[in-house]
């Protein structure tokens, strides 16, 4: 089931003049909606806020966002689906330059949850290294922004490789994440995540995370993440996967399970 509401309006259109269309001018957010519930709503309510507002967009219109949820929400049966909210700068401008007072667009979606995450989770999940590199882009790094485009170089690489996605390094061959996960490790005892303050996604899983573990983020090497006893990736949809090979390095599942059960972290 995909059912979508665009300002309000079931049946609403894109105006071609809109400036996610025409530039990526816009954010988005997607939730794991669980029994009628979306999951982390509050920390994505933060991710959109902080998008609007280093984006310039001003404040948001959150009682319309949440409006137009429960509206689908009410329609969904009760399983699983995923909620992806995005907001554009809507029209106007001249250019790349964007309106004095925004209209923001707003576009709310419901979709299929994917059914391989929790196998995965059992798995584990193997990882190629991307010869594509992140930017270092400190305006925009740990923004989810509809300029997706690098994603979409990673995917396109990882389609041709023999894993089921892609570990991602900047141009300095620093560890940043996977094409659509943040990554955390695990050693003696101490909790990592790569630092995403020159290129990446600060993840709404990852914050949920950062809530309940001490974990430090650092600049991470290759070397480095081999030298970790566990790691993981993590979005909002899949949770907390640990990682059982990157490259031609194995990881120990059984201690990659233990670390999650000793720390309370469910499967």
């Amino acid at each position: 089931m995909t059912k979508t509401i665009i300002n309000g309006k079931p049946s609403g259109v894109i105006d071609i003049n809109d400036r996610g269309l025409n530039y990526g001018d816009g954010f988005f957010t997607t939730a794991k909606v669980t029994a009628g519930e979306v999951q982390l709503w509050q920390l994505h309510r933060q991710r959109l806020q902080e998008c609007a507002q280093r984006l310039g967009f001003g404040e948001l219109n959150f009682a319309a966002i949440e409006d137009d949820v429960a509206t689908l929400l009410t329609e969904a049966p009760e399983q699983t689906f995923v909620l992806k909210v995005v907001i554009t700068r809507g029209n106007g401008g001249r250019g790349y330059a964007p309106p004095s007072d925004v209209e923001a667009t707003r576009i709310i979606r419901l979709l299929p949850y994917p059914d391989t995450y929790p196998h995965l989770a059992k798995t584990g999940l193997s990882l190629s290294v991307a010869k594509t590199r992140l930017a270092q882009q400190p305006l925009l790094a740990g923004l989810k922004t509809l300029n997706r485009l690098e994603q979409v170089l990673v995917k396109q690489e990882a389609a041709q490789q023999q894993s089921d996605d892609v570990l991602v390094l900047d141009t300095n061959d620093h560890v940043i994440e996977t094409s659509s996960a943040n990554l955390v490790m695990y050693q003696q005892g101490q909790w990592y995540t790569p630092s995403l303050q020159q290129a990446g996604i600060q993840g709404v899983y990852l914050a949920h995370l950062q809530q309940q573990l001490n974990i430090v983020s650092r600049n991470l090497s290759l070397a480095e993440l081999f030298s970790m006893e566990a790691v993981y990736c993590c979005n909002s949809l899949m949770g907390l996967v640990p990682i059982s090979r990157i490259a031609h390095h194995n990881y120990n599942l059984d201690i990659s399970h233990s670390v999650m059960a000793q720390q309370g972290l469910s499967l």
